[in-house]
């Protein structure tokens, strides 16, 4: 598990420390402010820690780290994702995991090319990798576009990369199929039937109760990120122990869905997944508030949530186990205004 991460000088996000809960981890904000930067920053640390059968030497991280870095969040060089001021700085990124023989740093300076100073190498590398879901689903991308990634140079995130061929990893079967499928319930509910892959082709399709099989573009956009979250599931991906990162998972979605949402994600933490979300959505918020409430003392679930606002020109940082103690939340306000207006007319 991730316990903390420290950052100082990365983009816009604010410097200092930020304290992760094993379960839930919601970051809240307005555009611009770094919700983004922190989740590509920490899967791409997890990632490079992740399933590495060679040692893990400083030589060898250096690159790898700066080439997932580069890959990931797609600067022209890598000293661009120093915060931005007049001079030269340095940014730093530490990762302090449960197991303190699993901690990492790294840092680089503003004018960074492409390599990093490895101030931290953990002794060992991590058993489960990390996931990361962006706004857009990516069941229509399979397969063609592992082909074209790797051969071509695209200004496409490694992330999508990263997950398209998590997708196309076979089912489970046995004991881990049975958990998957009380996962998968829900998900299959809104969907209206099951997330196949051609084994020839490797296109998905929804195969819809009583009507057959849809090819997966013709499903909803929305529904298509449920047949995402479904496909990682039904792998085993999102079984066992290890890290989700989702970037507003509500996109696309009405609040019918974020209901379900809400209700996958809290069951994955339950899981024994540490989730990491960015979101705009009060609503999304709220369903948190109340899964994780109904939540009794028997099977809690821990959450942390994290609010980025700007105070006097500067980006600052709360963070609480209550999402009342972050601040302002800027989608409630304006929610609330907006009410204002209406009742004016």
């Amino acid at each position: 598990m991730l316990k903390s991460a420290t950052f100082q000088s990365l983009t816009t996000v604010p410097n200092g420390k930020w304290s992760f809960a094993d379960g839930l981890n919601v970051i809240i904000g307005e555009n611009g402010l770094g919700k983004s930067h922190v989740l590509k920053a920490l899967y791409s640390m997890l990632k490079v820690q992740s399933g590495r059968s060679e040692e893990l030497t400083k030589t060898s991280l250096e690159k790898a780290y700066a080439e997932k870095l580069s890959r990931v969040m797609r600067p022209e060089s890598l000293g661009r994702l120093v915060k931005r001021k007049q001079g030269r700085d340095r940014c730093e990124i530490r990762l302090s995991m449960k197991q303190g023989g699993l901690n990492s740093a790294i840092g680089f300076a503003t004018n960074a090319k492409s390599q990093v100073d490895v101030l931290q190498v953990p002794e060992s590398a991590l058993t489960q990798s990390p996931v990361y879901l962006p706004t857009r689903e990516l069941v229509t991308l399979c397969p063609w576009f592992l082909n074209l990634y790797d051969n071509y140079h695209l200004e496409f995130e490694e992330t999508w990369r990263d997950t398209v061929s998590l997708l196309g990893a076979p089912s489970v079967k046995g004991p881990r199929e049975n958990r998957a499928a009380q996962l998968l319930k829900p998900l299959e509910e809104e969907l209206g039937g099951k997330v196949e892959m051609d084994a020839s082709s490797g296109r998905f399709y929804l195969r819809v109760t009583g009507e057959g099989r849809m090819e997966m573009p013709l499903v909803a956009e929305g529904l298509r990120k449920f047949a995402m979250l479904a496909r990682l599931i039904n792998t085993g991906v999102l079984l066992d122990k290890g890290y989700l990162f989702w970037d507003e998972p509500e996109t696309n979605l009405n609040p019918k869905l974020i209901k379900t949402l809400a209700r996958c994600i809290v069951e994955l933490s339950a899981q024994g997944i540490q989730v990491f979300i960015a979101t705009h959505s009060l609503f999304l918020l709220r369903e948190f508030e109340i899964l994780l409430g109904r939540r009794g003392e028997d099977e809690p679930v821990s959450a942390r949530y994290f609010g980025l606002s700007v105070e006097n020109e500067v980006i600052t940082l709360r963070q609480s186990d209550d999402v009342n103690g972050v601040g302002p939340i800027t989608s409630l306000e304006e929610s609330l205004a907006q009410s204002d207006r209406y009742m004016e007319l």
